[in-house]
């Protein structure tokens, strides 16, 4: 489907989400960058600029997680300050109505948290960014903690009491999706009547998938992001427009 103008596109999404009895958000990076919070993946990206550190390599080497904690703590002027935008408060609004069982998101800001979504509520996807678990005993860790041994020990990452290794609660790549989450997510995919992909370019599998998933379970198909993507001819509506203000006429605080 093609995207309309802002004012059509609003009036349009209003009537689908009043007629909805369940509807499931999906949130990538997109929702976030009005919060202050850099986009990974676009073009001009973090990762354009910086290669990731892959799981393997994070596990096989003490330089690897030293250099994944420097930066880490780097990015803490961007992770630390950041606060909910429209578009989390929009989907709080309607978490709080009733009308959105839980949010999905790749996300590991925690800003759906701060939006006031109930943490169990809030299905990650990629894991959080905000504090540390250790890998072995999964054992959670404070960030400050952590800043702390790892800047009293000369810049070496610290261990666990157990011996295992302590990192941020993301998923890497190359490490296994949390089976927990996926599993809930697909659920919620295959009971919500409205699917609302948002500030998401959906080429990452396998969470790209349960907006298909959704379609092909009957669920109507919302696409908000600013540029196209793969599953924009499927969409019953592509909202093409600045996801804050598409979704500001949502928040009733």
């Amino acid at each position: 489907m093609m995207p309309s103008d802002l004012g059509t596109s609003v009036a349009r999404l209003h009537d689908l989400v009043a007629e909805a009895a369940a509807i499931l958000p999906f949130t990538g990076a997109g929702i976030s960058t009005e919060c202050g919070i850099p986009d990974f993946r676009s073009p001009g990206g973090l990762w354009e600029k910086t290669r990731p550190i892959p799981f393997d390599a994070f596990m096989a080497s003490a330089a690897m997680r030293a250099e994944a904690w420097r930066r880490r703590f780097a990015m803490q002027g961007h992770f630390g300050q950041a606060r909910p935008g429209r578009g989390h408060r929009a989907l709080a609004s309607l978490y709080r109505a009733g009308k959105v069982p839980a949010v999905v998101t790749q996300n590991i800001d925690n800003l759906h948290q701060l939006s006031g979504v109930a943490p169990a509520d809030v299905v990650e996807l990629h894991g959080n960014t905000t504090y540390a678990a250790c890998l072995d005993c999964e054992q959670r860790y404070e960030l400050d903690w952590v800043k702390a041994r790892f800047e009293a020990a000369g810049e070496q990452p610290p261990e666990c009491a157990c011996g295992g290794y302590i990192k941020t609660a993301t998923v890497s790549f190359g490490q296994a999706m949390p089976a927990a989450a996926m599993a809930r997510a697909e659920a919620l995919a295959d009971t919500c009547d409205l699917f609302i992909a948002i500030g998401s370019s959906l080429v990452v599998w396998p969470a790209a998938g349960f907006p298909l998933r959704a379609k092909k379970r009957g669920a109507k198909l919302v696409i908000v992001n600013r540029e196209p993507t793969d599953f924009d001819e499927i969409a019953d509506l592509v909202i093409r427009q600045d996801i804050g203000d598409a979704l500001a006429p949502f928040i009733a605080d």
